[in-house]
C-alpha cells in the first residue's frame, strides 16, 4: 500500500509555508510563458525539430528553451524568433504587482 501523499496533498500543504508560497508565485509567470510556447508550437502543428531547423540550432536546444526545469532564461530575441518562427507575436506586459497596492 501505497502512503505517499498526492501531488495536489502535498501541494496544499508546501502552499501554506509563506516562503514556498512566494517563491512558487516567483517562477509563476515562467512557467505560465513555458506552457504558452508549447501550445503554440503544438498549435501550429510543429515538432522541435522542426523548429530548431528554422532558428538553425539543435532540437535541444528548443527543448532547453521550452523546459520549465531549464536554470536558463532565453533572452528577449530568442523569444521573439523563437514566436515568430511558429507564427505567434510575442507580447509583453507589466502589471502592478498586488502586494504592493495599498
Amino acid at each position: 500500500m501505497n502512503n505517499r501523499p498526492s501531488f495536489e496533498a502535498f501541494k496544499e500543504k508546501a502552499m501554506q509555508r509563506d516562503e514556498v508560497k512566494a517563491e512558487y508565485n516567483a517562477l509563476m509567470p515562467i512557467f505560465e510563458l513555458k506552457n504558452q510556447m508549447i501550445k503554440a508550437r503544438l498549435e501550429a502543428n510543429l515538432s522541435q525539430e522542426e523548429v530548431a531547423n528554422m532558428l538553425h540550432t539543435k532540437k535541444s536546444n528548443i527543448s532547453r528553451l521550452e523546459s520549465p526545469n531549464s536554470k536558463n532564461f532565453p533572452n528577449l530575441s530568442t523569444l521573439m524568433s523563437y514566436a515568430k518562427a511558429i507564427g505567434f507575436n510575442l507580447e509583453i506586459n507589466l502589471t502592478r504587482n498586488s502586494a504592493l497596492q495599498a
